[in-house]
């Protein structure tokens, strides 16, 4: 690791800030094995005060493959005609939900494509009633871009947090990575709202887009400093088949890790998931993902039938998995690398 780099690493640690030439310069080193293994010590340090060796789960329930949009990295785009289509009824999403329940979740992160069937109306019905059955949980909304008057409602409702990736604090790269029909600007208007109206907000990006850079990767850098969500997703990109990026290569192990460290490093207390994406890529990315300063995973809650067929990548993990079992997996594999499984809605901690 050269000068500059443990400098930098330094002023990050005690700083949680630094000017975009300079997170650049750390994005372009990440292969350097040296210097990851310091950013990850410095992450560790950061995130234990406040939460220790505390892992938070999120029951995942998938209850939509449907999506209008269709954005060239992502298997459920509109124009995959192969694309296996399901949607869940609200009773099928209460009861994944009720046996995630028994299972010792306490936070449900309902996810899908954006797809227009679900209304105002109908999301509103299930948030509300989720809220009803559970009201000792938090209620997690990952289901795109809507309007302000569409977010007040579902947070009048009773949803607390929402994840809505940014993809790229770029616009030329979020433009090479979506249709005309998607802006940049809409996207970032819409993470605006959400925290003008007290959502708990997640942002992120895939690591290793198709013209992601050492500089794209600063500005989403400089955004999560600017931004400060209360939670962040990145993973690595992993390519589809039925996608115009299905010959592209995948994103990296070692830069994921070394910028989910610089991620902690920029905001101690956030949320940070060790994602489904970086287990696909390697066997024990989830835990070493908990040792670059990640401190959530999300467990799969979706009925076993419709999991193959949210196919976001190729590749993907865990699919066929029961629910109990998945959880039981995870809990283990955390407390092999000495990371605790907690039961309680994991809020953000006060740093």
């Amino acid at each position: 690791m050269d000068t500059r780099s443990s400098e930098l690493v330094s002023k990050l640690a005690e700083d949680h800030a630094l000017a975009l030439a300079e997170y650049e310069y750390l994005a372009a080193n990440l292969a350097d094995d040296e210097l990851r293994e310091v950013l990850a010590e410095h992450a560790r340090a950061a995130r234990e005060p406040i939460y220790g060796h505390d892992v938070f789960v999120r029951g995942l329930i998938e209850f939509s493959s449907f999506c209008k949009n269709d954005c060239y990295y992502c298997g459920l785009r509109a124009s995959n005609r192969a694309c296996e289509r399901y949607r869940l009824t609200q009773e099928q999403i209460l009861s994944c939900a009720d046996m995630g329940y028994e299972l010792g979740f306490r936070t449900f992160v309902l996810q899908s494509g954006e797809d227009p069937h679900y209304t105002d109306d109908l999301l509103v019905g299930i948030v509300t009633a989720l809220k009803a059955a559970h009201p000792d949980c938090a209620i997690t909304l990952s289901v795109g871009e809507r309007s302000r008057e569409s977010y007040a409602r579902l947070r009048d409702a009773g949803a607390d947090r929402y994840l809505l990736r940014h993809e790229t604090a770029d616009p030329d790269h979020y433009a090479s990575l979506h249709p005309a029909s998607m802006s940049w600007e809409r996207r970032m208007s819409c993470l605006r709202d959400l925290r003008e109206l007290g959502f708990a907000v997640g942002a992120g990006f895939m690591v290793g887009s198709p013209g992601q850079t050492p500089a794209t990767l600063a500005a989403d850098l400089a955004f999560i400093q600017a931004f400060q969500p209360e939670m962040c997703g990145i993973g690595p990109f992993v390519p589809h088949h039925a996608t115009p990026f299905a010959d592209e290569p995948a994103g990296t192990l070692e830069q994921t890790l070394g910028l989910l460290s610089i991620i902690r490093l920029i905001k101690p207390n956030i949320l940070l998931p060790a994602t489904t994406a970086l287990g696909t890529i390697h066997p024990m990315g989830r835990e070493l993902g908990m040792e670059a300063g990640a401190n959530v995973v999300m467990p799969n809650l979706s009925p076993g039938d419709v999991r193959s067929k949210y196919l976001l990548y190729d590749g993907k993990i865990c699919t066929g998995d029961e629910a109990a079992e998945c959880r039981r997996c995870l809990e283990m594999r955390m407390a092999r690398c000495g990371y605790n499984v907690v039961t309680d809605r994991g809020d953000p901690r006060s740093a």
